[in-house]
């Protein structure tokens, strides 16, 4: 871990002080098609059940979101580190939270990269036999 960097992170839930700029710069720092959509990426984040989202100061640094019924099943859906971030231990912070916050739902999903597979495995989360993720995606 670098020196501090951990230790100058702030973790919050609070969706209001989210701006669209703020999300957009840190959805594009890892290349992401909805980073190109701030308007409805604002509106996405501000529908979520709760967040997570980590700072550095004022600058967004990461975020969790999840999408929930608040007691059977909650799902992760965007996961992300500003690529200056990755590797000091911010994610797992931000999934440990989510996880603890929503340790009462039976069921916790999320649908991973590849590269991300042994992340989420450290977390506790395991591929589902027989499952399949199925999209319709119409981001462009």
């Amino acid at each position: 871990m670098k020196a501090g960097i951990e230790m100058s992170i702030r973790y919050a839930s609070n969706i209001e002080v989210i701006t669209k700029e703020a999300l957009q710069e840190l959805f594009l720092s890892v290349e992401w098609e909805s980073g190109k959509h701030p308007n409805e990426l604002i509106q996405a984040i501000k529908g979520s059940h709760s967040i997570v989202a980590a700072w550095d100061g004022d600058k967004l640094v990461g975020l969790v979101n999840a999408l929930s019924d608040g007691v059977l099943t909650v799902y992760f859906h965007y996961m992300l580190i500003n690529p200056s971030y990755q590797g000091e231990g911010i994610g797992r912070k931000m999934m440990d939270i989510m996880l603890d916050r929503y340790k009462g739902c039976k069921t916790k999903v999320l649908i991973s990269y590849q590269s991300a597979v042994d992340f989420y495995h450290k977390c506790g989360f395991s591929k589902e036999d027989g499952a399949t993720p199925m999209f319709i995606s119409e981001l462009v």
